[in-house]
């Protein structure tokens, strides 16, 4: 039995790091990957996952998710075969599960990296 998402996202592919995501980030944070989501961005830093949501008709209300790699506790990575166009990043965090769907341009075993690197690397 599959938990219900908390949320759900879609990477559509990998993008340049928006100039204005420095202004989210904490003395020492740095960004490391960004992608494309469909109305904005995601993006991994050095110490968490914030993906951004424009909502509305303008786009101009903003909802940000910051998401610490100290909060996940476990995760999976499928890529897509081929009947299935996307592939999918699951993690089960202490907020709850959260169900990233990935497009065909996208890595999905690069994202499990840079989540092993964050979240791994932290427990030293």
């Amino acid at each position: 039995m599959e938990a219900a998402a908390v949320a759900q996202w879609m990477f559509i592919a990998e993008c340049p790091i928006p100039h204005d995501v420095a202004e989210m980030m904490v003395p020492g944070e740095q960004p490391v990957a960004a992608y494309k989501t469909f109305r904005d961005s995601a993006v991994f830093t050095t110490r968490r996952l914030i993906v951004r949501d424009a909502q509305g008709l303008t786009g101009r209300k903003v909802e940000v998710y910051s998401l610490p790699y100290s909060a996940i506790n476990m995760w999976s990575s499928e890529n897509a075969g081929t009947f299935d166009v996307d592939g999918e990043l699951e993690l089960w965090t202490r907020a709850g599960y959260i169900k990233v769907r990935v497009g065909k341009k996208v890595d999905v075993r690069r994202l499990d990296m840079l989540i092993a690197h964050s979240v791994l690397g932290a427990q030293r």
